[in-house]
């Protein structure tokens, strides 16, 4: 079964740095053949797609996180980051990281970022 494991999240004043991992393990090959995307969810808000990654690399950002983050993956360890800076409160959520934009791996339990002003 494939489960999927976020980590590196934080409390950070704002204009701090964060860098998530994603580990995806139990999938064979599913990890590097997949479009992966990082996603967060904000009290009281649906969750949205911030950051994706195609198979080739091919990056793309929400505009609201575009040109402060950075998302890159590792496919010989099955493991995604997303490298955020010059955090911003409204960034405040728990960050997921599944396929993307079609969602079809189990949710992990995701990772806390606390942004304080």
């Amino acid at each position: 079964q494939v489960q999927v494991v976020e980590s590196g999240g934080g409390l950070v004043q704002a204009g701090g740095s964060l860098r998530l991992s994603c580990g995806v393990s139990g999938s064979g090959r599913i990890f590097s053949i997949s479009a992966m995307g990082w996603h967060r969810q904000a009290p009281g808000k649906q969750r949205e797609l911030v950051a994706s990654i195609t198979t080739g690399a091919i990056t793309n950002y929400a505009d609201s996180v575009k040109g402060r983050f950075t998302i890159s993956r590792d496919n010989a360890k099955n493991t995604m980051y997303l490298q955020m800076n010059s955090l911003k409160p409204e960034d405040t959520a728990v960050y997921y990281c599944n396929a993307a934009p079609y969602v079809y791996l189990n949710w992990g339990q995701g990772t806390q970022v606390t942004v304080s002003s």
